[in-house]
């Protein structure tokens, strides 16, 4: 369930807006679609911005979330009129017909925020790293040290050891290694 700060100048629900969100049930909060709203921006995981009417505005907003770094993807909401003038100098992450399906625009907002999870763990150094007690597996340069000592092992058993650490307190069989390790 994720985290939805919907921006829109739109009274009412948000089923007025985008109907499939209020089919799912992911937490919606709804704030005016102004740049003071970057003043306090509530922790979310996906901004949809309501672009179905006000089009100039709309990019303007949506431009500034990009500048500012807020951190999270941004789906545009349009209509099928509207598709014409947006393009990459909006900076937003993706786009939505307002007419859109629960399930389309479930998909989104995963393929969104699965996006954005996944720069950031390319972004980070110690992304490859596995940690488990006082083993410390880096996946990059497939190697393993215990308590600061490098192991030697072979490339299975270094596969071995990361499927362990990455299960912590789970007891397999020999079969379902072999299956789960492709051996």
């Amino acid at each position: 369930m994720a985290r939805i700060l919907l921006l829109t100048n739109t009274l009412g629900a948000s089923a007025e807006v985008l109907p499939a969100l209020a089919l799912l049930q992911h937490t919606v909060r709804i704030l005016p679609a102004e740049s003071s709203v970057l003043v306090d921006v509530p922790e979310v995981d996906c901004v949809f911005l309501d672009a179905r009417r006000d089009l100039p505005q709309s990019k303007a907003l949506a431009r500034l979330f990009t500048t500012t770094g807020v951190g999270c993807p941004i789906i545009a909401i349009t209509t099928e009129g509207g598709l014409t003038a947006i393009s990459a100098d909006w900076g937003i992450d993706d786009v939505i017909l307002d007419t859109a399906g629960p399930a389309e625009t479930d998909a989104r907002i995963r393929v969104a925020i699965g996006k954005v999870e996944a720069l950031r763990v390319a972004a980070d150094p110690t992304s490859g790293e596995i940690r488990s007690g006082e083993v410390l597996i880096d996946e990059k340069s497939y190697t393993a040290k215990i308590k600061g000592r490098s192991l030697d092992l072979t490339f299975k058993e270094f596969e071995l050891l990361k499927y362990l650490a990455q299960h912590p307190g789970r007891v397999f069989t020999r079969s379902q290694l072999c299956k789960n390790l492709g051996l």
